[in-house]
């Protein structure tokens, strides 16, 4: 079995909906969504980045966007922007709930690469604390805060606006080229992510924002969860310019599994097999080579394809590359290997 270190998930959500049984929801799993300890185990998946998130207020369009979302070509208006005082509450329950999954002893949340590699050597799930969209941090007091509470990845935005920059909207095709770049705060916070060495994710960013990331880090360009735009147009998939300018960085993608964004035609249908997955990869390492690519699961965020719908079914993909022609050792580096050197590049240790 290949191990797997996947860039995203949204599991936490989970957890925090589960209340008093999320001991149970993590340590067993209760055959919903699309992943838990037992499932991670099954599939190879040694660890990943687990991504705090604040959702919309509910509106009353909701269930119009999902039919629309079904039904490309669509272009949803990005959501309003979430103040900071009512993302830090939703924000600081998240971590809580990966520190007491780290308190029932079968993962640690890592905060260097070697505790990474000694995590996994263990036994053990090695997490990253990720923040999806920056609305939970005021300011650069309380980005130390967070940095203090272990924080070591951080998007600024999710698809909407916030104080620091502003996302692509939901759209099929469109171009990421959506609206104006980074604020002067986003800026500000780019800097003092650089120094306190957080890896800066450009997954969501809209292309003036990514610009401006590119020309303002000294680190290199990653991408947690993102396709090809070339293989599928949507707005969250990255262009072939985008690309070279990571791969110049020595960057990294991490392919996003949902169907939404690999569909060449941006239909959210049930996906069977791997070709398409194979397609986006194949585009990826045309552009970022063998050290540029990874993977960037998005479960419990997303619709999966049937073959990789959760984390037990991980070695489906491994073995879809490696009969597509990939060697073990570019397997490997897709896999696992290639995130942990490009942490290791970023955090310096």
């Amino acid at each position: 079995m290949i191990p797997v270190f996947d860039g995203h998930n949204d599991f936490l959500q989970r957890m925090v909906a589960a209340g008093a049984a999320r001991d149970r929801l993590w340590l067993q799993g209760d055959g919903t969504g699309h992943l838990d300890l037992p499932r991670m185990q099954a599939g190879g998946m040694v660890g990943g980045f687990f991504a705090i998130w604040t959702p919309d207020a509910p509106g009353p369009d909701d269930a119009l966007a999902s039919v629309l979302k079904a039904n490309p070509p669509f272009a949803l208006p990005l959501p309003e922007e979430v103040a900071s005082a009512d993302a830090l509450p939703h924000a600081l329950v998240q971590a809580g709930q990966l520190m007491a999954m780290q308190r029932m002893g079968q993962l640690t949340i890592c905060k260097t690469a070697a505790q990474i590699r000694q995590t996994i050597a263990e036994g053990r799930i090695a997490a990253i604390l990720h923040i999806e969209g920056a609305e939970p941090i005021a300011d650069m007091d309380a980005l130390h805060v967070w940095h203090a509470m272990g924080l070591r990845s951080l998007g600024p935005v999710w698809s909407r606006p916030t104080a620091y920059g502003h996302g692509v909207p939901f759209a099929f095709p469109s171009s990421p080229d959506t609206g104006p770049g980074l604020t002067p705060e986003g800026k500000d916070l780019v800097r003092e992510c650089n120094t306190l060495r957080i890896l800066l994710d450009l997954s969501h960013l809209n292309e003036k924002g990514f610009d401006d990331i590119a020309a303002l880090s000294d680190a290199p360009l990653v991408a947690s969860h993102s396709c090809a735009h070339a293989v599928a147009p949507s707005s969250r998939n990255l262009t072939d310019r985008q690309l070279r300018v990571i791969a110049e960085s020595r960057g990294l993608v991490g392919l996003n599994y949902a169907v939404g964004f690999l569909h060449p035609e941006g239909r959210r249908e049930p996906m069977q097999g791997f070709d398409i997955m194979l397609r986006h990869l194949d585009h990826l390492l045309a552009h970022l080579g063998e050290d540029g690519v990874a993977l960037g699961s998005d479960y419990d965020g997303a619709q999966m394809p049937e073959d990789i719908s959760d984390a037990s079914k991980l070695q489906n993909l491994i073995q879809a590359m490696l009969s597509h022609g990939y060697g073990r050792e570019l397997v490997e580096k897709i896999a696992f290997r290639n995130w942990i050197n490009v942490l290791e590049r970023t955090w310096g240790a």
